[in-house]
């Protein structure tokens, strides 16, 4: 497969500015790869597509407030930077982009917050726009962290619109996100409510947490066309000893396991044996998924609609089938599907 074939018809008003009123009544494209169908239901509409024991696999990531606005000594020039990962919590060590990036150099100290509540040292130049930074703060990790979580704002994608708006604290996060780490929202688990948790639990339908703290590197532009040789960024992860036997224990019963999104997948996918079972363990992936791919865990998948050329598009299309998702694709721009992170969703069966 080729870059060059994941491209599609797209105008930026195909993308949703905000979430549903409601988590679980976007809308939800259902396609039936063995059938060739599509169905178009609303999200809630879910639950009619499985039965009791059937595995529901989210990933648990909470996005934190990485992006922050400050200034540069001397000049007072105003930079924001984005906060991509601690590098070391003893030495408030943080790896982070930062725009502009061109004026800002080794030695420099940045200002944040009224009376300069946080300063930071550039330690080191990594990349044409990612610095490593260091925080000079005398307290403790905590204070420091309430500090720098206080000064930060919610990292929504510039993409969906420049202003963040106060729903975004909430919305922008799934309602079970509960391990901090995340730069992005896993969107696909952003369609489940309270109570529609419920129903699955009424209706016997499970379910596991994997942990995959997702990373900048989702939306970053491939730009090679022959995919082989595109490299994606690496993001942590973690299955447990109870996600991996909540898995494995499904396959071996016959159940339909589940993938909450893209993220839940790269992860079920990292942890798996040769003998199709789940391994609990923890690291990194920058496992890259596209046609054509062997699944071994996952029979379904819940997704939202990306962007022409993104690696989401292509694991997408590597487990519904190129022409079925890509013409799935032809189907929602007519029928006005809300793309993007806070758009509407599609089921793959």
């Amino acid at each position: 497969m080729k870059l060059s074939q994941y491209g599609y018809e797209f105008e930026r008003e195909m993308l949703a500015q905000h979430p549903a009123d409601n988590r679980d009544e976007s809308r939800l494209m259902v396609i039936d790869r063995a059938k060739g169908t599509i169905e178009h239901r609303i999200f809630k509409d879910i639950l009619d597509y499985f039965d009791e024991k059937d595995l529901f696999v989210f990933n648990d990531t909470k996005v934190f407030p990485a992006r922050l606005y400050g200034n540069k000594e001397k000049t007072g020039a105003e930079i924001e930077i984005f906060l991509l990962r601690e590098l070391n919590r003893e030495l408030r060590l943080w790896d982070v982009l930062v725009d502009p990036a061109r004026k800002i150099r080794i030695g420099n100290k940045l200002y944040f917050g009224d009376d300069d509540l946080l300063v930071a040292e550039v330690i080191d130049n990594t990349t044409s726009r990612g610095r490593t930074l260091r925080f000079l703060f005398d307290g403790s990790y905590e204070e420091f962290k309430q500090a720098l979580f206080a000064l930060g704002e919610t990292p929504l994608p510039k993409w969906i619109r420049e202003k963040v708006e106060p729903e975004d604290a909430e919305r922008y996060q799934t309602i079970f996100a509960a391990h901090e780490g995340a730069v992005a929202a896993p969107t696909a688990g952003m369609h489940f409510s309270k109570h529609l948790l419920k129903r699955m639990e009424i209706k016997g339908v499970d379910r596991a947490f994997v942990t995959l703290h997702v990373g900048l590197g989702n939306f970053r532009t491939v730009d090679v066309e022959d995919l082989s040789k595109h490299k994606m960024d690496s993001e942590q992860f973690f299955v447990t000893d109870q996600a991996a036997e909540a898995v494995n224990t499904a396959k071996r019963e016959g159940r339909k396991v589940v993938s909450i999104g893209t993220t839940v997948m790269r992860t079920l996918e990292t942890a798996v044996s040769t003998g199709g079972m789940i391994k609990p363990m923890e690291g990194w992936t920058n496992k890259f998924i596209f046609a054509p791919y062997d699944f071994t865990v996952a029979d379904a998948m819940v997704t939202n609609f990306h962007l022409p050329y993104s690696t989401q598009l292509m694991m997408v299309a590597a487990f519904g089938g190129y022409e079925t998702v890509m013409n799935a694709y032809r189907v929602a721009r007519e029928e006005k599907y809300r793309f993007g992170t806070y758009g509407d969703a599609m089921l793959i069966l």
